[in-house]
């Protein structure tokens, strides 16, 4: 009797050993010697629990192994995206613009082109610092907008285009006021007129108008400042700025009685201080 149970556990043991062995074995397969779906299915798996760099490493061995096959053409924007959520915005852009390079008529190329516009968006710094990010985003999202302008990314494109535009007009308004308050009037009249030339659809060109009556003014360029209030009250006839900027014309003399009647008086006159009479 002792016998058998000694047997019985010996083969018990050597059963759970072999077992444990095969399980192990299964699990320790090298990636080379699994299939692309269970590659990408491996890769999904690890997006799924928040491993986004993880799994862009393991999208990107579909790639690797079987590069001519559907499966490699997901993984890749798969890997484009799980580089994006990693924040990891260089290895998304180049995964991306593989994408668009091996694939430029497929229905992803436009969200390819996307993700690239978005790495830089995103990147995007406040006014007061390099704006080297806005001109890629820019860049980028002019592309999205005409090389794809029926895709479900454009009007957001657009919006964005419109928004990365106005910060690029805020920094030019940033620098201009600090030359205008340090009385360095020919550095911010270029500014100023950057954005006129330049932005003139953002929120920033009424304010732009005004500095430059005020640079103007401030160097004894009257004709020049009634210029610019003039392009001023004829395209933002309600807004304050323009209002300062005839008050401003008025003080300084620059306005002459004859003006009254021209068109920046009449201007002020109807639309700030409604007399249309």
């Amino acid at each position: 009797m002792m016998r058998a149970m000694t047997l019985l556990s010996a083969f018990l043991v050597t059963a759970t050993l072999s077992s444990c062995g095969v399980f192990s074995s299964e699990e320790e397969v090298p990636i080379e010697a699994r299939s692309a779906q269970e590659i990408f299915d491996m890769a999904q798996a690890d997006l799924d629990r928040g491993a986004e760099r993880e799994a862009a490493r393991t999208f990107s061995e579909v790639e690797r192994l079987y590069p001519y096959s559907q499966w490699a053409k997901r993984a890749l924007i798969m890997s484009a995206f799980s580089y994006y959520e990693a924040t990891d915005f260089v290895e998304a852009r180049s995964a991306a613009e593989r994408f668009i390079s091996f694939y430029p008529a497929d229905p992803d190329a436009a969200y390819a082109q996307y993700l690239i516009a978005q790495s830089w968006y995103d990147q995007i710094n406040d006014v007061g610092r390099d704006q080297g990010n806005t001109l890629e985003a820019l860049q980028a999202l002019r592309v999205l907008i005409e090389r794809y302008p029926n895709s479900e990314y454009t009007r957001e494109a657009e919006l964005q285009f419109d928004l990365a535009l106005d910060h690029l007009a805020g920094k030019e308004m940033e620098v201009g006021r600090y030359y205008l308050k340090r009385g360095q009037y020919i550095a911010a009249i270029g500014r100023f007129k950057a954005v006129v030339d330049e932005y003139q659809t953002t929120s920033h060109t009424p304010e732009a108008l005004h500095r430059l009556v005020e640079s103007y003014l401030a160097l004894g360029l009257d004709d020049e400042a009634i210029k610019s209030a003039s392009v001023l009250g004829h395209n933002f006839p309600g807004s304050e700025w323009y209002a300062d900027s005839y008050r401003l014309l008025e003080t300084d003399g620059a306005l002459n009685a004859s003006d009254e009647g021209g068109v920046l008086g009449r201007i002020y006159r109807q639309v700030i201080l409604g007399e249309w009479l």
